[in-house]
């Protein structure tokens, strides 16, 4: 199947340029490593990664940096982001999405040569994500089924013992509803550019992804999930942060030297 790196919709309807917010946190000593470009899901920006993610990436030797999708945009115009930024920095990045965020990485692959990827607790596309918010969430999911965007509650995001949770929850933004279902019903992506190495980290506590959902996803690129029990769907902001990350670079790590 032939990526598409270029297609026509980019030169007939342009995504509209944008200010884009892009937080980073260099190592303090340079290594040879790959930036990593982190990149959040619906209703999060990129002071989800500056939290915690950013500066410990950082601490381990590698360039961290995160992007905030637009204020009023769309799947298409996400994935535009994602690769304009990956695309201007130094070196080949890797990208690593969460949530959503992790759908919007799988489309990028399609379209910039990554040097690896990280989907971290995906959403998956479909009436699969949909079934599993309304099992979890089913007050503040039923307005999805008219139309509007859904409302994830507190306990699908957050471990319950987080203290930072409503302070976390108050930060977070209302997706437009078009945006929603198009990533709720998103075509299929295409074949990465350069066929990457793919991570696929989650849950099999999530409320927001089912380990169904994390098994099929890390099949389709050959491999299972790397699991942490007890963790809420928001890794980067748990009580226990620092094991996904850790986890990732590791893997990240043992890549690079192979």
């Amino acid at each position: 199947m032939r990526s598409q790196v270029l297609r026509f919709v980019d030169w007939t309807s342009p995504v509209p340029p944008v200010a884009r917010e892009v937080l980073s946190v260099l190592p303090e000593a340079a290594a040879d490593h790959p930036p990593v470009l982190f990149v959040p899901g619906l209703g999060h920006g990129a002071w989800a990664f500056a939290e915690h993610w950013l500066g410990h990436t950082a601490s381990r030797g590698f360039a961290a940096h995160a992007v905030s999708p637009r204020a009023e945009g769309s799947l298409r115009a996400y994935v535009h982001d994602v690769v304009q930024v990956a695309a201007s920095l130094p070196r080949q990045a890797v990208l690593v999405g969460h949530g959503a965020g992790a759908l919007v990485v799988t489309h990028a692959l399609a379209r910039y040569p990554a040097r690896a990827a990280v989907l971290a607790a995906p959403v998956p596309a479909g009436w699969s994500a949909l079934g599993a918010a309304l099992r979890a969430n089913p007050f503040g999911t039923v307005p999805a089924l008219v139309g509007a965007a859904p409302r994830l509650s507190r306990r699908q995001l957050f471990s319950a013992g987080l203290p930072e949770a409503e302070e976390y929850r108050a930060r977070l933004v209302r997706t437009p509803a078009a945006v929603y279902r198009q990533v709720l019903f998103a075509s299929p992506p295409a074949a990465p550019v350069g066929a990457p190495p793919v991570l696929v980290v989650g849950s099999p506590d999530d409320r927001v992804v089912p380990r169904a959902a994390l098994d099929r996803t890390a099949g389709s690129f050959g491999g299972a999930p790397l699991l942490f029990p007890g963790m809420a769907h928001d890794l980067m902001l748990d009580t226990s942060w620092r094991e996904p990350i850790d986890a990732i670079l590791d893997w990240l790590s043992k890549e690079l030297a192979a």
